[in-house]
C-alpha cells in the first residue's frame, strides 16, 4: 500500500484554512469602560487667550482673572471679557464626555458655548470658545488650574 503525502498535506492545509476561517469570524463585543464624570471644581486661570486667532496673552494681563467652579456654580474674579459678566450656575451637556458648557448668570438667560477638557503636558486644561456680543469676534480662553 502506497502512502499519499500529497493528500496528507492537502487535508492539513484544508483543516488549517478551516480553523483560520472559523477563528477569524469570532466577534468580540467591546464595551467601553465607564468614564468618570469630569470634575472642573476649583480655581482656573487663563494661560492662553486668542481673539480671531490673534494671541492676546502677551497684550492683556490675564494673571488676576480667575473663574472658580464649585459643584454647580461659578464665580468670576477680576473680570475680563467673558461669555458672562456675573456669577451664577453652570452645567455640562454630558458629565462624562462634555462638548458644551452652559453658563447661567444670576438673573440672566443661559448661554452655551463649545468646551473641551484635554490633558496637555500632564495637566488638565479647559478650553472655552465664545463671542461676547459681537459675533465677528471669537475668543478662545485656555485655562489651567491655579495653585
Amino acid at each position: 500500500m502506497k502512502y499519499n503525502y500529497k493528500a496528507k498535506w492537502f487535508y492539513l492545509l484544508l483543516i488549517a484554512v478551516f480553523m483560520m476561517t472559523v477563528s477569524s469570524c469570532k466577534t468580540e463585543k467591546i464595551v467601553p469602560g465607564s468614564e468618570a464624570p469630569k470634575d472642573i471644581a476649583g480655581n482656573w486661570r487663563v494661560i492662553k487667550a486668542t481673539r480671531n486667532g490673534t494671541d492676546l496673552t502677551s497684550i492683556i494681563d490675564f494673571s488676576q482673572f480667575r473663574i472658580s467652579f464649585t459643584d454647580k456654580g461659578y464665580t468670576l474674579v477680576n473680570k475680563l471679557p467673558f461669555l458672562v459678566s456675573k456669577d451664577g450656575a453652570f452645567a455640562l451637556d454630558d458629565p462624562q464626555y462634555p462638548f458644551k458648557i452652559t453658563f447661567t448668570a444670576t438673573g440672566d438667560k443661559p448661554v452655551s458655548t463649545a468646551f473641551t477638557y484635554p490633558i496637555v503636558n500632564g495637566k488638565r486644561q479647559l478650553s472655552i470658545t465664545f463671542s461676547p456680543g459681537c459675533t465677528n469676534n471669537t475668543y478662545v480662553y485656555v485655562l489651567e488650574k491655579a495653585n
